[in-house]
């Protein structure tokens, strides 16, 4: 390198000594200076590293650049890339690894003494590992401040998403505690309006609740109720048979050996027993034995419409000989055929006559069947198949319920008559004696009306939707029934007004889903309504007679007093029932 630099000048020197030089000399001449000054530049890139050939370092830069657009299309220059607010510390770990095996993968051309200074269009960048232990110390501080400051933790993370919960979870607990009201620390203040009115708000949610577990509560006694008013099977059928012994022996016994009660027709079975109705035990039976009267005239008695006066018309039958003065007396009719009932009984002298009850239209007969005791109430009447008495003409009002054509049907039947009175039987009244006029009976309606009780013919059967008007029925008679055993005050009553304003309840609610056979406590409750409004009022109508009050004869303190005690009943869930459970006997 010496030798060159001296012989430079003793070159250059000769050329002006000698203007005269060939072209060889001046090549020659140019070559070695042009080797000289690369041995100087070279010396100098040896002496001081940091400083790189712009050639070079702009090669790199664009060759780094060029990769980066291939990797990552949506990021030009990673000299602009700036971390996203919303980093987390992994993803911040994960990007550094990632720039830094890139740059791994791409080695310079000169290893030993390249190093990378990639710059932004303005500002000087550091080399890429002054880079890389910056980014991580400022990752170590992030992390550290993440790790002491939990309460603030950055948006988007993990960090932030459990604080959110923690904070939902809190606004839900504390409107659960505001809507259940439960104490909290007050530090004494009173109670403002608006917490009262949260208190009273409770309160109604918590009423249809109370209200829906009583109803559950007397549903239950009702059900359980009804379970012991059930009749066992072979209990009816014992005692079945033995009524239906005796009455068929009595009917042939007055066929022949009687004169005016040879046209005696077939027994009439109606009562509770043949409705289905029967409560408890099966002790009472109700037999009516027809006398048909083809030719009668019947005037109305008094102005009720419940009462008649009865006349047979010229003509050839064998109860002329009760006939005085042109009206049939039913007393004197009553009286012989209670006398041919003795002699026939004698036969039968398991079967004993009660004694006879003034105004009673029935000859009673008691007989043992096991540990039950029968009551037989045969009862003598007159079947008149003319046209009902104008006073039916707004009774029975079914046409909403089981329709015009059935009610049609009806109208077409014969109707009775019991020998039957209200009062003193001395009493004179248009000259005919109270204990001579018969009472009106429909019976055989009642019956085949709570036979076929639904507005839909399959109520009840196989196929069909269940009611519970019988259930309700049964549960108001023997609700009456416990009533009047624990208070004698109330005997006038009987459950014939019980079945009465059944009538009228199916007559008001026709359709079958009123009275669902799962809605019992509601149905019997608007039940109880409904008699309790007839006492107060004093009111109840027959079902088939509108201008008879059935309860005119009672009293309206007596009615008053039954409707505290049924009302008592109903909104304390029937105790009465719950005593009957627990001591049915």
């Amino acid at each position: 390198m010496e030798e060159l630099e001296g012989i430079q000048p003793n070159m250059v020197g000769a050329c002006n000594r000698k203007p005269g030089i060939s072209i060889f000399s001046a090549a020659r001449f140019h070559c070695f200076h042009f080797l000289i000054m690369s041995c100087r530049e070279k010396s100098r890139q040896a002496k001081s590293p940091d400083s790189t050939q712009c050639s070079d370092s702009r090669k790199e830069k664009r060759e780094t650049i060029g990769r980066k657009k291939k990797e990552d299309p949506l990021k030009p220059n990673h000299a602009k890339e700036k971390p996203p607010v919303k980093e987390t510390t992994k993803e911040k770990g994960k990007h550094l690894t990632r720039e830094h095996s890139r740059e791994q993968q791409t080695p310079p051309e000169k290893t030993k003494t390249q190093i990378h200074s990639s710059r932004s269009t303005s500002v000087k960048k550091p080399p890429l590992h002054r880079d890389l232990e910056s980014q991580a110390t400022t990752m170590r501080s992030e992390t550290a401040k993440a790790s002491l400051k939990t309460t603030k933790p950055k948006a988007g993370g993990k960090e932030e998403t459990l604080t959110r919960c923690t904070k939902a979870a809190g606004k839900m607990e504390g409107a659960q505690l505001e809507e259940k009201k439960i104490d909290r620390p007050s530090g004494g203040k009173k109670e403002t309006a608006a917490e009262k009115s949260c208190d009273t708000e409770h309160a109604d949610k918590i009423k249809p609740k109370m209200l829906k577990t009583r109803s559950v509560s007397g549903d239950s006694v009702l059900q359980s109720t009804l379970g012991k008013l059930k009749i066992r099977a072979k209990d009816k059928s014992d005692t079945s048979k033995v009524v239906n012994d005796f009455i068929g022996n009595l009917i042939r016994h007055l066929k022949k050996e009687t004169i005016c009660f040879q046209d005696v027709d077939e027994p009439l079975r109606t009562g509770s027993y043949y409705e289905n109705l029967k409560i408890l035990d099966p002790d009472e039976f109700d037999v009516m034995l027809p006398m048909p009267v083809e030719r009668v005239q019947v005037e109305p008695f008094r102005e009720n419409g419940a009462f008649y006066s009865v006349a047979l018309k010229r003509g050839n039958s064998h109860l002329m000989k009760f006939q005085q003065n042109d009206v049939l007396s039913a007393s004197e009719m009553l009286q012989e055929f209670r006398n041919e009932v003795k002699k026939f009984a004698k036969g039968f002298p398991a079967w004993t006559i009660e004694r006879k009850k003034g105004g009673c239209p029935a000859v009673t007969l008691a007989h043992k069947v096991g540990s039950v005791t029968i009551s037989l109430d045969v009862v003598l009447c007159l079947k008149v198949t003319s046209s009902w008495p104008s006073f039916t003409s707004d009774g029975l009002k079914i046409d909403q319920w089981l329709g015009t054509k059935v009610k049609r049907e009806y109208k077409w039947k014969p109707y009775y008559l019991v020998p039957k009175y209200e009062g003193r039987g001395n009493v004179e009244n248009d000259g005919v004696l109270n204990k001579d006029v018969w009472r009106i009976s429909f019976s055989h309606i009642e019956k085949d009306i709570i036979k076929k009780h639904g507005s839909e013919k399959t109520c009840c059967e196989r196929g069909g939707a269940s009611c519970c008007r019988k259930h309700c029925l049964k549960l108001l008679k023997h609700l009456l029934h416990l009533l009047k055993e624990n208070d004698p005050s109330l005997a006038k009553f009987c459950s014939y007004h019980a079945k009465t304003t059944l009538l009228h309840a199916c007559c008001s609610r026709t359709r079958d889903s009123d009275w669902g056979a799962s809605d019992l406590s509601r149905c019997f409750g608007l039940l109880l309504q409904d008699f309790e409004s007839h006492l107060r009022r004093g009111e109840l109508y027959n079902f088939f007679i509108p201008s008879q009050n059935l309860l005119s004869g009672l009293g309206k303190t007596r009615c008053k007093h039954l409707a505290d005690c049924v009302k008592e009943q109903r909104e304390n869930g029937f105790p009465i029932f719950d005593a009957y459970l627990q001591n049915p006997c």
